[in-house]
């Protein structure tokens, strides 16, 4: 299992450095879009993709 986990991470790491090096002026104007946006709505984007993600791994498994 711990394996498993430490082969996602990496792929979630990869996957987050692709924007950043394909555009990185891109990259740097949407964190400061994100800088702008209040916590309660980036608490919600972020319970939304943790509930995507679980939904797409049962789905997948």
């Amino acid at each position: 299992m711990w394996h498993e986990l430490a082969i996602a991470f990496c792929l979630m790491l990869v996957i987050e450095g692709i924007i950043p090096f394909i555009s990185p002026g891109r990259w740097r104007k949407m964190l400061l879009v994100l800088d702008e946006i209040d916590d309660s709505t980036m608490r919600m984007i972020g319970l939304a993709s943790m509930l995507t993600g679980t939904v797409l791994l049962l789905i997948i498994n």
